[in-house]
């Protein structure tokens, strides 16, 4: 049996914390940025370590649980997101929480420099859903129109679109050895066929 997320809480205390990041990814208002997709984050940075990719193990994964910690359509949640790790995780030594708070904002572009192991890591697993099974993946798409069910179909696919198109001409989805050669040809699979359904 997995474990359950309170027992994947990376911090020794802070169950508060913990317990109030759970009720906002467990937001029934949520499609995509769920509890289900924290889990399957962190099921990937654990992939990763065992596959021998360096990362600093506790500013990443409390960066995991903090990145979507806010996420209700509207602009600067990653900025939201870090604000609100930056605030109940001041008591904790500086330089971990501005690194945590550092990879949070990077999750905006998933763009990490080739010199930045912990944005490397934290940027591939939040994209690994992009290499998922069809199945899995056509559900990810579909949490996600819901997501922005507030849009009109039209507007959604233009914009969903440029978003895939954007990904797409980047040299490389993902920045990791091991994520570049076990996800890189799934997911440009499943974002090809995605993008020709849109269009």
């Amino acid at each position: 049996m997995p474990p359950s997320l309170e027992d994947r809480w990376p911090l020794d205390g802070a169950h508060a914390v913990r317990d109030e990041l759970i009720a906002a990814y467990a937001d029934p208002s949520r499609g995509y940025h769920d509890t289900r997709h924290l889990a399957e984050v962190l099921d990937r940075l654990d992939e990763l370590a065992r596959a021998g990719t360096a990362f600093d193990p506790l500013p990443v994964g409390l960066a995991a649980w903090f990145h979507d910690a806010v996420y209700d359509g509207r602009p600067q949640a990653e900025e939201r997101s870090a604000g609100w790790a930056e605030d109940v995780l001041a008591a904790h030594e500086p330089r971990q929480v501005a690194e945590v708070t550092r990879l949070v904002r990077l999750t905006e572009t998933h763009q990490p420099t080739a010199d930045d192991p912990n944005g490397c890591a934290l940027s591939d697993a939040d994209l690994a859903i992009l290499a998922a099974p069809p199945g899995r993946y056509a559900e990810y798409a579909a949490d996600v129109r819901r997501e922005y069910a507030h849009v009109s179909d039209a507007d959604f696919r233009a914009g969903r679109a440029a978003v895939l198109a954007d990904l797409m001409a980047r040299p490389h989805l993902f920045h990791t050895a091991y994520a570049r050669e076990r996800w890189e040809p799934g997911a440009r699979s499943n974002v090809e066929a995605e993008l020709a359904r849109l269009t």
